[in-house]
């Protein structure tokens, strides 16, 4: 798995899906494959993989704020 995949869980039907993080925008839903569920970042996560998925998006990872202008 690269930097840019994680896998993400969907908090309604807990199907499990790698999927593509974006490095340079924040990813504010995710529609799950299985059941179609709209997911959106927890209260404090930039971002649903932040709040879903396996690991967090590139940025936090890189120790930088998620959808902050450097």
């Amino acid at each position: 798995m690269t930097a840019d995949m994680a896998t993400i869980t969907c908090l309604h039907c807990g199907t499990a899906t790698v999927a593509t993080m974006p490095t340079d925008a924040c990813q504010f839903f995710w529609d799950c494959p299985a059941c179609g569920m709209v997911l959106r970042p927890k209260d404090g996560d930039c971002c649903v993989f932040c709040s879903y998925a396996d690991r967090p998006c590139p940025p936090v990872q890189n120790g930088s704020r998620c959808c902050t202008p450097r």
